[in-house]
């Protein structure tokens, strides 16, 4: 009876997944600044800018004139046809709103993405370093996650080469790509986007293309999947360029054919999107000059860090190519990034997150930082992170 009753209390299998390290980054230093310690934060991929004026003034006239109840399974009609519309102004591209599916937040369309996708066992290559969610969900969903590895040869993007080896080694059933990419902040070109998608389609691989950082591109444009191919599935979000990471709102672009899967999934998961969230979300289109002029900051605070680093200590980083991250290589003050974060913010006050959230194999050796806060802090952490490592 006694172990009857410890495995009541026992967690499922598919449960055991690995934290999500930087939010327990993000608690330490919680901690320290309860103790009145100022922590410079650049571990959460969150922009420290709030949401648009336009959506915040949509969602306040939402509340004092409107009854907030469930929409439609797939979201608000007017905000799926803004988002389809939101494709031809950004890409050129003509898009069947029709396609369109409102998610909560990126996280919830790949819950969703993944259920309607796969079967248990398929195996889906990422790109590593690379998201940690993706192969977590994966796991706990059933499927299995293939690593595989990127280089300076390929300028640290997955390579359909390297694609179809894994491939031929053992059948893939779907490939996640990340454009610009976290943890890295690089980007693959739109030659090498389609060459990727097209290489994988005649094998039968499903792509799914997380574009949430779409917008914030420095190097060269984003191009989207969408435009590439009908059979890819695009995940996007309002939480990175248009700064509403708490709204927990995003969207996804689905092949015809998959559209009344999804409809089913989110209808029993979820019923709808939080409506507030998507009054605000579509009016956030409307504050696209505030959002520009984030963006621009952004690009501030990464001058100071390719500059400032190097001169720091921190010499070698990934091509900082887009998104609001720089993957730095710290090897030459330590193999464990885990102790590394840990002594930089208790001695140095700088958050950020170690390279092994990323990346299982080569993640020992990688930081990641955040630039998406204020182009002060960003010089002082540069200050700070050089006094302590010239200690």
């Amino acid at each position: 009876m006694l172990e009857a009753a410890k495995h009541l209390l026992t967690p499922s299998k598919r449960s055991n997944v690995p934290p999500f390290i930087v939010m327990d980054v993000m608690a330490a230093a919680a901690q320290l600044e309860s103790k009145g310690v100022h922590i410079v934060h650049m571990e959460v991929g969150q922009p420290a800018a709030p949401a648009p004026a336009t959506a915040i003034a949509a969602a306040r006239a939402a509340l004092e004139h409107g009854r907030i109840g469930y929409t439609e399974t797939l979201g608000i009609p007017s905000l799926r046809a803004r988002i389809a519309r939101h494709y031809a102004e950004a890409y050129g591209l003509a898009l069947d709103a029709g396609r369109v599916v409102v998610t909560t937040g990126s996280s919830g369309g790949f819950v969703l993405a993944f259920l309607a996708l796969f079967e248990p066992g398929d195996r889906v290559a990422l790109a590593n370093p690379g998201y940690p969610p993706y192969r977590h969900i994966l796991s706990a969903l059933g499927c299995e996650p293939v690593l595989i590895e990127t280089s300076a040869e390929t300028r640290w993007a997955l390579s359909a080469k390297a694609l179809i080896a894994a491939h031929r080694q053992k059948p893939l059933a779907g490939v996640v790509v990340a454009s610009p990419a976290n943890p890295t902040g690089t980007m693959m070109d739109a030659d090498a986007l389609a060459r990727l998608i097209a290489v994988a389609e005649a094998e039968g691989i499903r792509v799914i293309s997380d574009e949430i950082y779409h917008g914030l591109d420095y190097a060269f444009s984003a191009e989207t999947a969408a435009k590439l191919s009908e059979r890819a599935l695009v995940i996007n979000s309002f939480s990175k360029y248009f700064c509403m990471t708490g709204w927990r709102v995003g969207w996804m672009v689905v092949p015809q054919s998959m559209v009344r899967a999804v409809d089913r999934l989110q209808g029993n998961l979820a019923i709808s999107v939080p409506t507030l969230a998507q009054v605000a979300a579509q009016a956030a289109f409307d504050g696209k000059a505030e959002m520009e002029a984030v963006k621009h900051g952004y690009e501030e605070n990464r001058r100071i860090l390719t500059e400032g680093l190097p001169k720091a200590g921190l010499e070698k980083f990934l091509p900082v190519d887009g998104a609001f991250y720089l993957y730095a290589d710290i090897s030459k003050f330590s193999d464990d990034s885990l102790d590394f974060a840990k002594r930089m913010l208790n001695e140095a006050h700088v958050a950020a997150t170690p390279g092994i959230d990323f990346d299982p194999v080569n993640g020992h050796n990688f930081l990641r930082f955040c630039y998406a806060g204020a182009a002060a802090d960003m010089r002082e952490a540069v200050a700070r992170i050089g006094a302590w490592l010239k200690r």
